[in-house]
């Protein structure tokens, strides 16, 4: 298989786990009203592990191999800022696809930084895939029932609408697979801004949401979504 076929590949793989999670929310309602929120807080902390991964496992250690310290821990920090810029931004102006937005916000440097990974040969880059398609599926769960409660679309339209987003992971994979393979500084400044970046929304979005009264599943799903991470990480 070609570089350039593994890219787009690869990227629309992860792009389309955001319209499979909208999938698991629309077919969510399972036995009874208790067991139905166990199972989206148990989503959400599978996502919270997953995206923990992706940052401890792949975006923090490939990014901080060619910056400085005070670059490396600038960038991170940036990314955290902007992210926290964006939501009260979001806030201010109450629009109705908050969720929707940050999961734009950390799929498309994901995929620039992962098109440059398979230029430069990295052998991260099926791992960081497969780390982006697991927050993917969370955040797409998430961002679809946002929508359905503010929105007057219907399931299948926000499905379809998630679909044709995953479109954007190809197209942020080939800019980074031709413009910045050669450029590894830059690769490396865009996985710290991306892993402040969710970092920052783990905790102020999701983290905060796990928790539920009285079950504890949930807080496993977080433990299930690290460790997955970890397998892929050990056998990649």
């Amino acid at each position: 298989m070609s570089d350039l076929l593994h890219v787009i590949l690869l990227t629309l793989a992860a792009g389309l786990a955001m319209p499979l999670g909208a999938l698991l929310a629309k077919l969510e309602h399972i036995q009874s009203n208790w067991r139905e929120q166990e199972f989206r807080h148990s989503v959400m902390a599978f996502g919270a592990g997953a995206l923990l991964s992706a940052i401890a496992l792949v975006l923090v250690p490939e990014g901080i191999k060619v910056l400085s310290p005070l670059a490396a821990c600038s960038w991170f920090t940036g990314g955290a800022v902007a992210f926290m810029l964006l939501d009260i931004w979001l806030s201010k102006n109450q629009t109705s696809a908050s969720q929707l937005m940050a999961m734009l916000a950390d799929f498309l440097p994901e995929s620039l930084a992962l098109g440059a990974v398979i230029a430069s040969g990295g052998s991260q880059a099926l791992l960081l895939a497969a780390l982006i398609a697991l927050q993917n599926i969370p955040e797409g769960f998430n961002a679809y029932r946002e929508l359905r409660q503010v929105s007057s679309y219907t399931a299948w339209a926000i499905v379809a609408s998630f679909a044709a987003m995953a479109c954007f992971g190809p197209l942020a994979g080939l800019v980074g697979y031709f413009w910045l393979a050669e450029s590894p500084a830059i690769v490396a400044m865009i996985m710290l801004f991306a892993a402040g970046g969710i970092l920052y929304s783990l905790f102020q979005d999701i983290a905060p949401q796990v928790r539920l009264e009285q079950h504890w599943a949930p807080p496993m799903g977080a433990i299930a979504g690290f460790v997955t991470g970890m397998l892929g990480y050990m056998y990649h």
